[in-house]
């Protein structure tokens, strides 16, 4: 069983900066790929940025590219999103995943991940 606690939110002008950190506990971190996802109210849950378990290969949304970066830290289990050029359109509840299949790309489908953490609230004011 993998949990997943993340932190970090919080409410920011836009063009801020905050950094989203993800906790993991209970399995092999360093073998599993990781994903964000957010989720605006009224809105489906979507991709926002996924790193393989190496940390060789990430993958970004079109809506974030340039301005998030995704990370991990296999030795701390952690994994983090440093998000900056914020917009009041990022406003959303923020989701680490964990992906237990060995990937050479990571997925965008959240239905290919396993396990979520509780979620973080980030708010974008304009």
């Amino acid at each position: 069983q993998v949990q997943l606690e993340e932190s970090g939110g919080g409410l920011v002008q836009a063009g801020g900066s905050l950094r989203l950190s993800c906790a993991a506990s209970g399995g092999t971190f360093s073998s599993y790929a990781m994903g964000w996802f957010r989720q605006a109210s009224g809105k489906e849950r979507e991709f926002v940025a996924g790193v393989i378990s190496n940390d060789s290969t990430k993958r970004y949304a079109d809506s974030v590219k340039g301005r998030f970066t995704i990370s991990r830290d296999n030795a701390k289990s952690a994994l983090y999103l440093q998000m900056s050029s914020l917009k009041p359109e990022d406003t959303a509840l923020y989701y680490c995943a964990a992906d237990l299949t060995r990937r050479l790309w990571p997925s965008p489908s959240r239905n290919d991940y396993n396990y979520w953490g509780q979620g973080t609230q980030v708010t974008v004011s304009s």
